[in-house]
């Protein structure tokens, strides 16, 4: 080959967006983000709710505490979100799985504690309430598959105030194995269902879904060199237009490339990189950067639209300050603005719902969510088995043994302690002890029973 035939060839260095235009591009797009806020500090409404704008204001290093209208600090972005997931009638008459899962999502971004939301309120239990018994993995109808998606980034995403992982390990495995089954011929995924169908599985993939299976896979462990993650790669890599942008199912535009960004970031890989650095130089997140006003900071959803959309600019930012779906909230700068909000403790006479996940071993665990109306600001891992006999779903707890008092759990759904295998419990992820009627769960603790050594 020719020296003039591999410059012709060769990819221009200076072509991908520049550490200094992303910084740019996440200081203007906050400052759109904050003018969608409205005068009672709410972002929250109906539709395609604004509420997204947590993620993308976390992933760009603003704090939700710090969003106010008018510099009313008592109006504050995060304060008001609260108040609205906290409210008995909230997500409405008919809710959802994703209504939930949604709310996880930008309730941690927001910095509160997703499963201390308020005394009445858990986001986590109210997502697994949804858990399919019949088909383990899955959460809401399976044929709505992007419950599941959206439901494996929650749990896995949303860690706990310190870090940790608050939902068991086989929790999430069973979603991965469900994510994993419905990955199509072509290494995407769609938002129906297609596991256990071929002329399904052959259709072709969506943009948005697969950058979202992707990071769900991901977020729930799976390395980045796993074959699926590979393939839905490489799936993405060849809908990579000279652009920059991916030629989604409706054609180009912010929203899918946005999703796409996300699901490689969640995945770490870079965006920006050989694989997706077009013939003429241009990467998605050149793409994305393209479709922000300047200096308004707002994107534009299609390539030929003359005003921002507010979730297209949502979408955007969070995929240019190179997050997933979710981002750790930072530190408020507001003086005495906590890093998280949360409930600390039941309140006497109040009904609360726990995540209950119990692993006999044996394969797939059982899931519920159980509601205790609690007599004090702690209860017991008695008080929850006792309960769980009316959880949903049903099935959880079945039987156990002792079934009063204060001692060892001895025996829990005809599995007995036997040797060095015994029930052992964990809260929120923390350490593992053995299992005691005693033990004692505070609010908001995901409840995680395991059967073993």
């Amino acid at each position: 080959m020719t020296a003039g035939a591999l410059l012709l060839t060769a990819v221009p260095a200076h072509a991908t967006a520049t550490p200094a235009q992303i910084a740019t591009s996440k200081s203007t797009g906050v400052t759109y983000l904050k003018s969608l806020q409205a005068a009672d500090g709410s972002y929250a409404t109906g539709g395609l709710s604004n509420e997204w704008a947590f993620s993308a204001l976390a992933a760009a290093g603003t704090a939700a505490a710090d969003v106010t209208p008018g510099g009313d600090t008592t109006k504050n972005a995060r304060l008001v979100y609260r108040n609205q997931l906290a409210a008995a009638g909230w997500p409405g008459g008919s809710p959802v799985v994703t209504d939930y899962e949604r709310g996880i999502l930008n309730s941690y971004a927001a910095g509160i504690d997703p499963a201390r939301v308020g005394p009445g309120r858990n986001l986590i239990a109210d997502a697994v309430a949804y858990w399919q018994s019949a088909e383990p993995g899955y959460y809401g109808p399976s044929a709505n598959f992007n419950g599941t998606v959206f439901g494996l980034l929650a749990l896995a995403g949303a860690k706990t105030q310190a870090g940790a992982q608050r939902a068991p390990q086989a929790l999430l495995n069973a979603s991965v194995t469900a994510v994993r089954a419905n990955q199509h011929n072509d290494g995407g995924w769609n938002y129906s269902k297609a596991a256990g169908d071929p002329t399904a599985l052959a259709q072709g993939s969506d943009i948005d879904m697969t950058g979202a299976a992707m990071a769900s896979l991901c977020a729930g462990g799976v390395p980045n060199t796993d074959p699926a993650i590979v393939a839905a790669k490489n799936f993405l890599k060849g809908k990579l237009a000279s652009s920059g942008a991916f030629n989604a199912m409706f054609g180009v535009n912010t929203d899918s490339n946005g999703w796409a960004v996300s699901g490689l970031n969640a995945c770490g890989i870079n965006p920006q990189g050989a694989d997706f650095t077009s013939g003429t130089g241009k990467t998605p997140v050149d793409f994305l950067i393209a479709q922000q006003f300047k200096p308004g900071g707002g994107f534009k959803y299609l390539p030929t639209d003359t005003t921002p959309s507010p979730y297209a600019s949502v979408d955007g930012l969070r995929a240019v300050a190179g997050a997933g779906f979710t981002a750790t909230p930072p530190a408020p700068t507001i003086a005495g603005e906590p890093t998280w909000a949360a409930t600390t403790g039941f309140t006497a006479g109040t009904a609360a719902r726990l995540a209950l996940v119990v692993d006999d071993g044996t394969g797939t665990p059982k899931v519920c969510a159980v509601t205790l109306t609690p007599t004090g600001t702690t209860a017991t891992l008695g008080d929850v088995l006792d309960a769980a006999g009316s959880a949903t779903p049903g099935g959880c707890v079945t039987s156990v043994t002792p079934s009063t008092g204060g001692g060892t759990v001895t025996a829990l759904n005809g599995t007995a302690n036997s040797g060095s295998s015994t029930w052992q419990v964990s809260l929120d992820g923390g350490a593992v002890t053995g299992a005691t009627r005693a033990t004692t769960v505070h609010l908001g603790d995901t409840v995680s029973l395991r059967y073993g050594s």
